[in-house]
């Protein structure tokens, strides 16, 4: 559930990661590596995205990107 403050919709990063599916440590980990926005700190504590904020993480949680090439040489080294 939103919560308003001073006009503006904001989303925990609780809820944010059930709807993404994703734990809460990866959303401090991709927030650490700069992957997805910072969000917003709630009174000292709690860290919340604004609706826009939501999408970009949505936007990053849900990307598919193909795997870069692997040197032939590498594989051989496992089999």
């Amino acid at each position: 559930m939103p919560r308003e403050v001073n006009g503006t919709q904001y989303f925990s990063v609780t809820e944010v990661a059930a709807d993404l599916e994703v734990s809460r440590q990866t959303m401090w980990r991709w927030r650490k590596d700069g992957k997805i926005p910072p969000g917003h700190r709630f009174r000292d504590r709690q860290v919340f995205f604004t609706v826009s904020e939501v999408e970009s993480v949505r936007e990053y949680a849900n990307h598919v990107e193909p795997i870069v090439d692997v040197s032939c040489d590498q594989l051989r080294l496992f089999n």
